[in-house]
């Protein structure tokens, strides 16, 4: 991979590869680093990476990262939003988005991975199973056992409401 390659990697994949982080951690400071760490690593890396494989490989690497930041601070606190309270329908929409999150958060790690990217990111199967070095029908099934641990908890939740 050569310097123009590699600005067109930063162009095309730094903004979704945040999202992925963000959508992850609940922290805008860390999803920035660990992306801004990963690009860091691709640099250092240019010579063995294709430019071919380089979204994969930046996945990859943002997945490993996560899940060290994770293992490092052993529990990540997730931070409520604070959004303004305009009408019912933004306060309802932010509170659905919260139980979505928590459900997420209770998630193991390798299941929210795959939520997210398939969900999230709409990466298919094999994608998916490239970046976190899963075969297609692992993919699959912790895809299936992910939705069907948040449909349980969501279910849950509406018979307490």
């Amino acid at each position: 991979m050569d310097r123009s390659e590699y600005n067109i990697a930063v162009k095309e994949f730094s903004g979704r590869l945040y999202g992925y982080c963000l959508k992850y951690l609940q922290n805008r400071e860390d999803a920035g680093d660990i992306v801004q760490d990963v690009f860091e690593k691709l640099w250092e890396n240019r010579g063995k990476v294709d430019f071919e494989k380089a979204k994969p490989w930046l996945f990859t690497c943002a997945h490993n990262a996560l899940l060290n930041l994770i293992k490092k601070n052993s529990k990540i606190s997730y931070t409520d939003k604070i959004v303004s309270q305009e009408s019912t329908e933004q306060s309802r929409n932010f509170e659905i988005n919260e139980v979505v999150e928590r459900c997420l958060a209770t998630l193991p790690p390798v299941q929210k991975s795959v939520i997210l990217l398939r969900d999230l990111e709409g990466y298919n199967y094999n994608e998916i199973g490239e970046i976190l070095g899963l075969s297609e029908p692992q993919v699959k099934v912790y895809l299936f056992r992910a939705r069907n641990k948040m449909k349980k908890q969501l279910k849950d939740l509406a018979l307490v409401i």
